[in-house]
């Protein structure tokens, strides 16, 4: 019996000895495999397409000098796990180069090489309260070509991905995309003759386009043009009134050969008033009408959006046609409005309608549910006359849109035959119709906003004048929302299929969605406890002014019982209300509670359960 208890203890001590010795071979091995198991469902740890077909371009070694100071006791513990997932992720690079990625590790101590080599590759140090500077940056480089992320924050860990590919895909090339510029408004810049003779200086370039010059060649396209240049990659097209269906056919041919447009259209173009002297034009409104019905896509420059949501406090009042647009309206799971926050568009119109076969539409920017679409004519009314005949109509309208997949041509005959400038002329004997594309050979983009005055200077900056230079400083989100827009398009073509980190928030949808609805029942009995206030208050009214002058502020008898009944309705529907809100907290604690029993509880009865049905099998084995 001795001798048996003997083995079992030496058998069970040389068993657990065994055990911890695989479990520390396995992570061992598992630390430089290096290797993930990604099991959510949008594969947000998982690179994704477009960046492995950027890789597998590379012909050239890519060097990847990645910072991060290692002093325990100086880095935030926050961003010293940060560092972890972003080392990571650099070595999930560096396997899908196949070798073509070689990363150094540097830490930028004080008055080191280190941090010497920071500051040429231009990672920049964040001071702490103590003076100490902590480095957690990374730059790129291949051959003379660098590009340097100066300070990764976890705030876009979502946009890690995308950052590094744009690096790398930046480096790759050694000419600026060309970017052109289509506009019916002097966003070049624009030299007035009357201010020559003056010897004033002409009205300079909108401050995006001096900001795209930093990264792009911005070429003008003139407005009548009926061919956009080969060489144009992205074209910009700012407030195009009174486009000619020639251009129209032009952008039609640009997008079918792979460009990629982005369009800022109005209903109401409340800035577009040049300083010439005699009466103001009227507002101006712009469209693509024939290219949009071809899309799918209907954009009615006879209606703007007001929302009582977001509305912007103007000098003026508020007014809900100028929006005021948060992080609620604005998509941040996407890469080109994940960073902003605050967006002012002032008489945008809405994207409505079904894109066609083929295509697939994107909403960055919405209104809120409590929005109606109005008369552009009523926009420049006083915000109160708007509010007072607001109805809401319970949609979220598109504001900006992006349109995504193989295009097929507007214009199904070919290029249209201009208009002879005198119609009594005789028209010239008409050439043979070159031929035109009537479909895209690969995807391609557009880019579609329903506001121009968001990008105007008046709109998007404050300007102060320094020594021999032009400062400028955002007032919003609108400038660097538009240069992400151009950005995201001029860039290698696959950084558009690297989408943003997907966000690790899991909300309750059933909860959501059972205090939207309470909150849709809360709404309407305040309505109705407001209609019933309206009409008290009418025959309360009505009573006064049948009494005589001298009697007018002493309450009757009738109007003292109608009184008395509103406070009776009133205290009612309060009551009601109150019930309601009860209701709804209890089923709304009931399926927290339901749910948090769950997660708490399920997994350890299934290894219980687990834990008998082995016993049990064991158990029969034995038997038999």
């Amino acid at each position: 019996m001795k001798k048996k208890n003997v083995e079992a203890l030496l058998y069970s001590t040389i068993g657990v000895v065994a055990m911890l010795l695989i479990l520390i071979a396995f992570n061992v091995i598992a630390a430089h495999a290096k290797q993930r198991i990604d099991l959510t469902a949008e594969k947000a740890y998982t690179l994704s397409p477009g960046t492995k077909a950027i890789l597998a371009k590379l012909d050239t070694p890519v060097q990847i000098r990645f910072y991060c100071t290692k002093n325990v006791g100086t880095m935030p513990v926050g961003l010293t796990t940060y560092s972890q997932r972003v080392e990571d992720l650099l070595e999930e690079y560096q396997q899908a180069s196949k070798g073509k990625i070689a990363i150094q590790r540097l830490n930028p101590e004080p008055d080191s090489d280190a941090e010497d080599s920071a500051r040429l590759d231009g990672i920049e140090g964040q001071p702490l309260r103590t003076g100490e500077r902590i480095y957690l940056g990374l730059s790129v480089a291949i051959l003379d070509q660098k590009q340097a992320i100066p300070f990764l924050t976890p705030d876009r860990e979502r946009l890690l991905e995308y950052d590094v590919s744009r690096a790398i895909a930046r480096v790759m090339t050694t000419e600026k995309p060309v970017v052109g510029v289509i506009s019916s408004l002097p966003v070049m810049g624009q030299m007035n003759p009357i201010m020559m003779q003056r010897g004033q200086r002409g009205q300079r370039a909108w401050a995006l386009i001096d900001e795209l010059k930093r990264d792009f060649n911005v070429k003008q396209v003139e407005v009548t043009a009926d061919k956009i240049p080969d060489d144009i990659k992205v074209l910009l097209v700012i407030h195009p009134k009174a486009i000619s269906e020639g251009t129209q056919f032009a952008l039609d041919q640009f997008v079918l050969r792979g460009g990629k447009l982005v369009a800022f259209l109005d209903p109401l173009s409340a800035l577009d008033r040049p300083p010439e002297m005699g009466m103001m034009p009227p507002p101006s409104s712009s469209s693509l009408e024939k290219l949009c019905k071809a899309w799918g896509v209907t954009f009615d420059t006879s209606k703007v959006v007001a929302d009582l949501e977001h509305v912007a406090q103007l000098r003026e009042g508020p007014n809900p046609t100028v929006l005021a647009l948060n992080e609620t309206a604005i998509n941040k799971n996407d890469v080109v409005t994940a960073d902003a926050d605050n967006l002012v568009m002032a008489f945008s119109g809405a994207f409505t309608g079904t894109p066609v076969d083929g295509l697939t539409e994107t909403v960055l920017i919405k209104s809120s549910k409590r929005s109606q679409l109005i008369e552009a004519a009523m926009a420049p009314m006083l915000g109160a006359q708007i509010a007072n005949n607001f109805i809401a109509s319970g949609v979220e309208y598109p504001l900006a849109i992006r349109l995504s997949g193989k295009f097929k041509t507007a214009f199904a005959d070919g290029k249209p035959k201009p208009a002879p400038a005198n119609p009594a002329e005789q028209r010239p004997e008409e050439k043979p119709a070159e031929p035109s594309l009537k479909e895209s050979a690969q995807p391609t983009t557009v880019v579609l906003i329903g506001d121009a005055d968001m990008i105007q200077d008046q709109l998007a900056i404050r300007e102060i004048q320094g020594v021999g230079q032009r400062l400028i400083i955002p007032l919003n989100s609108n400038l660097s929302f538009a240069q992400s827009t151009v950005e995201q398009l001029a860039g290698d073509s696959n950084l558009i299929a690297v989408r943003s980190r997907a966000s690790r928030e899991r909300p309750f949808t059933v909860v959501q969605r059972l205090q939207a609805d309470a909150e849709a029942s809360y709404q309407s009995k305040i309505k109705e406890l407001e209609g019933s206030l309206a009409e008290t208050q009418r025959k309360v009214n009505e009573l006064q002014m049948s009494k005589e002058s001298g009697q007018r502020f002493i309450l009757s008898p009738e109007q003292q019982q109608e009184l008395a009944n509103f406070r009776r309705t009133e205290a009612n529907a309060k009551a009601e209300l109150k019930n309601t809100r009860k209701n709804l907290r209890a089923d709304i604690d009931s399926l927290e509670n339901r749910i948090k029993w769950i997660n708490i509880a399920a997994m350890p009865i299934a290894v219980i359960l687990a834990g008998f049905s082995f016993s049990w099998l064991k158990r029969m084995r034995a038997a038999r």
